[in-house]
């Protein structure tokens, strides 16, 4: 059986939706504990700081996707060129 590490503090980065909701869920958690020492602080600003670039790589991934949409015709891939030489 392994055995658990002591938190150290430091959030791991954010990539995935669901790793998002698990460390919101985390850090709603700590702020409302009253009883936090300074590595459950220094924890929750971790984790808010990963929530915010979460965020952020999210509303860029948004606005880059966006250009896609502005063209409404058939989308093609190279394989579906006709011309025989």
């Amino acid at each position: 059986m392994t055995k658990r590490r002591r938190p150290n503090g430091r959030a791991r980065p954010i990539r995935t939706k669901r790793d998002y909701e698990s460390a919101s869920a985390v850090a709603k958690q700590l702020s409302v504990r009253s009883d936090r020492d300074s590595a459950a602080e220094l924890r929750l600003q971790s984790l808010l700081q990963e929530l915010d670039q979460f965020d952020d790589s999210q509303e860029d991934a948004d606005s880059n996707a966006a250009g896609d949409e502005d063209y409404m015709g058939p989308h093609r891939r190279w394989s579906d060129d006709t011309s025989d030489d």
